[in-house]
């Protein structure tokens, strides 16, 4: 799957690994499979397994093949390969654009802006008891906003403006922060299954509708009620935040994913944020963009 960088170059997904996700949501074998592997408990297996001290004879190949910058990362002292998984950045790899009116990419992934649009018929609006509904559409699948928070207040109040989809590939860092100062409310952990997040599967499956998600709301200081959302996929275990509700400050750590790839989602209400151009014209194409944890990517209206 192609995707870009902020600077316009196309790059791409592992092929291999294309071909084998196609395999399993596009064939009939695949389809049999398929089953076993989004389960919950495959993904806890995994967990356990990758946390042993053997799994560290795994990272030498996974950082190869991934191409993974040693330079960027704290490569040493790793009990376990999820330790390793979830490894801190080295001092200054990553840095935040702090600045109050700007919004900033919660972790590297690559990024998709989608429109929540508010629909229904007209004609049914005189009612009082009449409902907005706020839908958005991922590769050719139509999803709701209470489909994907299972709450009809949170579907309204999002209702007309944008959802912001970073996915994060096995290559990727798998620490996410805050994106602004707010005060944040209770983790909601909605239970599911564990699809893989890659768009080939995205495709066939209602992923985001079906994966497992924990879901928070931000009150922040510059962008107006914020929804996060932390997405598991398959083979990621666990979806580790660190807070419950309690005030939090721009670029602190939120938490982290254990192995696989996932996804962090972002809703924003009406009005509220201006993406950068080169992010909206390439969702607009239907291409991802390639951010990194803490860079600029809109600014407050």
């Amino acid at each position: 799957m192609k995707y870009k960088d902020r600077d316009g170059n196309f790059l791409q997904d592992d092929e291999t690994q294309e071909r084998i996700i196609r395999f399993l949501y596009g064939t009939y074998p695949g389809h049999k499979i398929l089953p076993a592997l989004t389960h919950r408990r495959l993904s806890q297996y995994a967990g356990v397994l990758l946390s042993t001290k053997a799994s560290t004879l795994l990272i030498p190949p996974f950082v190869k093949r991934n191409r993974i910058n040693p330079r960027d990362f704290q490569m040493s002292g790793h009990r376990s390969f999820n330790d390793f998984f979830a490894r801190k950045l080295a001092p200054g790899a990553r840095e935040v654009d702090m600045r109050p009116e700007v919004l900033i990419s919660p972790c590297d992934s690559k990024l998709t802006v989608y429109p929540i649009e508010e629909t229904g018929d007209a004609a049914e609006e005189i009612r009082e008891d009449f409902k907005t509904e706020a839908k958005f559409t991922i590769k050719g699948i139509s999803y709701s906003m209470k489909d994907l928070t299972q709450s009809t207040k949170l579907a309204e109040v999002f209702a007309g403006g944008q959802l912001l989809v970073f996915r994060l590939s096995v290559d990727d860092y798998h620490r996410y922060c805050y994106v602004d100062n707010g005060d944040k409310s209770q983790n909601y952990r909605i239970r599911g299954v564990f699809h893989t997040v890659n768009p080939a599967a995205c495709e066939k499956v209602s992923v985001y509708k079906e994966n497992e998600r924990v879901i928070s709301i931000l009150k922040s200081e510059n962008f107006g009620l914020v929804m996060m959302m932390e997405v598991g996929a398959m083979m990621v275990g666990r979806i580790v935040n660190y807070d419950g509700a309690c005030y939090v400050e721009k670029g602190t750590e939120k938490g982290m994913f254990q192995f696989g790839g996932s996804t962090v989602i972002l809703a924003f209400r009406k009005g509220a944020v201006e993406l950068d151009r080169d992010i909206l014209l390439n969702s607009q194409q239907g291409l991802e963009t390639k951010v990194r944890y803490g860079e600029k990517i809109g600014i407050r209206i």
